[in-house]
């Protein structure tokens, strides 16, 4: 007895899928609305940082020898007295030091002189100007620093491939103290060694100008200067993003809670509608199908359903489910005829496949008292019945017909016109040594009764048994594979004529082989070289020719299994396409008459 399970009902389905999508939604608000926040403070972020950065820029190339004096910097940092915390206000010693140059220089004016005028001063002068661009510099990046409320805003130069930073300049707070333990500015000359991901971004700046990158609740951000020699001179920027991350955090629950909420309101009202609309005559209509079910009672369900006055979608599903009884009905009706017309059918093909399989020779070898030669042949059809055929029978005492064929087409029609090809050759066959005459004659016969249009290809051989000599005719057929004792097998390029029914009057040539004791001749349809694999290759003339000469001197039925097995192994699991037979034929040469059966005789 089958076991009843118990289903859930369709309104807590619907429950629940309402309960999922409004926490769905509220899970992809809370995330939307963070990358909103977080992509519009980048946007900010990066609009703040590029304006800083330029002022930075402009207070370090505000000298015009700007390059001079980062230049003596980076080489003198050592030797400077840098006074950080200078405003240029009289006692201090920076404006001791204007006070000095002014007196030394009269007429050298620091904030025109180019790169040659700071060049050309004396080297206690050239000091001095350093020293004073510098403090005055310092000054001016402590002020952009307190106003645009960075964290942290410095200078480096550094050199591919990035791994070194030489600190040229760091703004600070009014009396911070330098130096390079933790919480400490660092002063002038300060070398340290950058990660894998700060170097990254230097690289960036570089290609780019500039470049931002979020690291947890800090925001850095490199902006290239200049060049000057073989350093390049970055400003590096740090802002602490921490309450800014906060307030993001605390805005998106706010707004991803009242949506939950909103959905979860909207969800309840749909349910309610749902239920008295939907639900209830939906489940009188599912009430009708499943007594229908049970007892296939068409006239009852049609009573019930009709009953459902519903005039939206439930009330049209009514109508159909009543129309789809009547269509049940008919079409069980039909199935039943259909099945009964498949199994004659399957029936019919299976005794045709029959007949088809006793029409060619099986019994092999097929004259077992002629010992001058030997013949086996085999035809896989790629459906229940195929177009490929072959035959073999003897003319007169000294003269034995082979032959094999393509018909055009598969299936039915191909195994039709084969079985009256094949009884065609045969008769017109009869009593001639002439394969070339017996292509004509079958030809015209074809081509005179063929109102489909239908032809096939075909080899024929006639051997005079007491030679070994193989007189041979091919009406657009494949080549032939030959082999001499002491030699392997090799493709006969024979002419071809045209296919049979494919012209009337056509003339077709044939030509000789002299067979030796031993010689074989192996024939085959266009099954076999296009044979393919489930990647489309076409298993190919070479490939036969190579498993042939595997063991070209193996009787002739294990030749053919050793073609057949190369052919499985290439084409794998793919689906055959074509039908494919093989025939082969080996020549003994005459035989010494058996003194035993003379005397019988």
């Amino acid at each position: 007895m089958q076991k009843t399970v118990k289903k859930r009902g369709i309104i807590k389905q619907v429950a629940i899928f309402f309960l999922a999508a409004s926490l769905l939604i509220g899970i992809v608000t809370l995330f939307s609305q963070r990358s909103l926040y977080n992509k519009s403070v980048t946007t900010e972020m990066e609009r703040l940082s590029l304006n800083i950065s330029k002022d930075v820029s402009a207070a370090v190339t505000e000298f015009p020898s700007y390059e001079w004096l980062i230049q003596y910097w980076a080489e003198n940092y050592d030797k400077l007295d840098i006074e950080y915390d200078s405003d240029f206000r009289p006692g201090t010693r920076t404006e001791e030091k204007v006070r000095l140059l002014a007196e030394h220089q009269p007429d050298f004016q620091p904030k025109y002189a180019a790169y040659g005028d700071a060049q050309m001063l004396p080297a206690e002068d050239k000091k001095l100007f350093a020293e004073i661009a510098y403090s005055w510099l310092i000054t001016r990046l402590d002020q952009i620093k307190r106003s645009n409320k960075v964290d942290y805003l410095f200078g480096v130069l550094t050199q591919d491939p990035f791994s070194e930073q030489f600190f040229l300049f760091s703004a600070a707070e009014p009396n911070a103290k330098r130096g390079t333990n933790y919480e400490e500015v660092y002063p002038i000359g300060v070398r340290v060694t950058v990660s894998a991901d700060q170097q990254e971004g230097m690289k960036a700046a570089l290609q780019n100008n500039m470049h931002l990158a979020k690291a947890g609740n800090y925001v850095d951000y490199y902006y290239y200067v200049c060049t000057v020699g073989r350093s390049c001179l970055m400003v590096g920027l740090t802002f602490n993003v921490t309450e800014i991350n906060a307030s993001i955090a605390s805005q998106t629950r706010i707004g991803s809670l009242n949506a939950v909420a909103l959905q979860l309101t909207l969800a309840v009202f749909c349910l309610a509608m749902i239920f008295a609309f939907v639900l209830k005559p939906l489940k009188q209509v599912q009430e009708s199908i499943r007594t229908y079910k049970a007892d296939r009672n068409s006239e009852r369900i049609r009573q019930e359903l009709s009953a459902i006055e519903s005039k939206n979608e439930i009330g049209q599903l009514s109508e159909d489910v009543i129309d789809l009884t009547k269509e049940i009905d008919e079409h069980v009706k039909e199935i039943a005829e259909i099945t009964a017309e498949q199994e004659k059918t399957a029936a019919e093909m299976a005794l045709a496949a029959r007949i088809q399989s006793h029409a060619l020779p099986s019994n092999f070898p097929p004259f077992p008292d002629r010992k001058e030669f030997d013949i086996y042949a085999t035809m896989d059809p790629a459906k229940e019945v195929g177009g490929d055929f072959y035959d073999l029978f003897m003319i007169d005492d000294d003269h034995v017909a082979l032959l094999i064929a393509d018909v055009s087409g598969k299936g039915v029609p191909a195994a039709l016109f084969m079985m009256v090809s094949m009884i065609v050759i045969h008769s017109l066959a009869e009593g001639q040594t002439s394969p070339a005459k017996v292509l004509e004659a079958v030809n015209e016969r074809t081509s005179s009764r063929n109102p489909e249009e239908m032809f096939f290809s075909l080899w024929l051989g006639i051997l005079e048994i007491s030679s070994g000599k193989l007189t041979a005719s091919n009406a657009g057929h494949e080549y032939p594979m030959v082999m001499h004792p002491g030699r392997g097998f090799e493709m006969l390029k024979d002419k071809h004529g045209l296919v049979i029914g494919g012209m009337s009057g056509i003339k077709y040539s044939e030509y000789e082989i002299m067979l030796e004791p031993g010689s074989k001749v192996f024939v085959y349809t266009d099954g076999l070289p296009e044979a393919t694999d489930p990647e489309n290759n076409m298993f190919g003339m070479e490939r036969i020719l190579v498993e042939l000469n595997k063991d070209p001197d193996a009787d002739i039925r294990q030749l053919i299994e050793n073609v057949q097995k190369g052919v499985d192994r290439f084409v794998k699991d793919a689906e055959q396409f074509d039908d494919l037979t093989m025939m082969c034929l080996v020549y003994n040469g005459p035989q010494e008459a058996d003194p035993v059966q003379e005397k019988k005789i």
